[in-house]
């Protein structure tokens, strides 16, 4: 009978708790949606670690924070000092993490150096100056497969290079020709819709610049980073 009353009142207390967390959710939404109607819609609102922050998100992974009443609404980084860590940070980064089996790579062309047992995906644009420094220094990084996504956000020239790019013979040749040896493009037709869909992952995912890299266990990592972080990534990442 005890053990029963016990998990009764267990019960009652989740319950008790979980009305109260969906009643400050509605309050913190009500208030924020009606005085600032200018904000995205609201995807999520949850409790932080800090005691009377909420975090809210918007945009997919968009974070602002409030207080238990809307009242006040902040932008920017929340880091916890003790670990000296940016939470902020941390849960963009799992915000944007892409599942690896997830991309498209059938509107990809692959790179394979050595003996391609590490993997990551890259999205560039031929336009691109900072890919180019990315494409030069990749060349120090062996035992990769890279699946290149044609990625052309910067002007109506690059979706034409691109289109040339997909639609040659060796995909993977003429692309390391144009970006890293500056040799220019032979003109080619073919279906490019693969570009298409590419551009539209990219907005799905909310990739916004080039270069973009994702590793094999989901990290997401925009810019030129250089050849030695690659391949600590590489080598941190779990296979799939």
């Amino acid at each position: 009978m005890k053990k029963l009353f016990k998990s009764i009142v267990t019960c009652s207390l989740l319950a008790l708790s979980l009305g109260a967390a969906f009643a400050q959710e509605a309050v913190i939404r009500k208030n924020l949606t009606d005085r600032l109607p200018t904000l995205p819609k609201i995807d999520e609102i949850s409790k932080t670690p800090m005691n009377g922050l909420y975090e809210v998100r918007v945009n997919g992974s968009e974070i602002f924070y409030t207080d238990a009443d809307g009242n006040f609404l902040i932008q920017g980084s929340l880091i916890d000092t003790k670990v000296r860590r940016n939470l902020t940070e941390e849960r963009v980064d799992k915000l944007n993490a892409v599942a690896f089996d997830a991309l498209p790579v059938k509107d990809a062309f692959t790179i394979v150096r050595g003996n391609g047992k590490r993997k990551m995906a890259v999205f560039e644009d031929p336009n691109c100056g900072y890919c180019k420094r990315f494409e030069r220094d990749m060349q120090k990084v062996s035992d990769v497969t890279i699946h290149m996504f044609l990625y052309p956000i910067l002007s109506p020239d690059s979706v034409e290079k691109s289109k040339h790019i997909w639609c040659a013979k060796d995909k993977a040749k003429v692309w390391q020709d144009l970006m890293v040896r500056d040799q220019p493009l032979t003109a080619a037709t073919c279906d490019t819709s693969a570009l298409t869909r590419n551009i539209e992952f990219g907005k799905k995912y909310r990739i916004t610049g080039t270069p973009t890299v994702i590793f094999a266990d989901g990290t997401r990592v925009p810019g030129a980073i250089s050849s030695q972080q690659v391949e600590k990534y590489l080598n941190d990442a779990k296979m799939p």
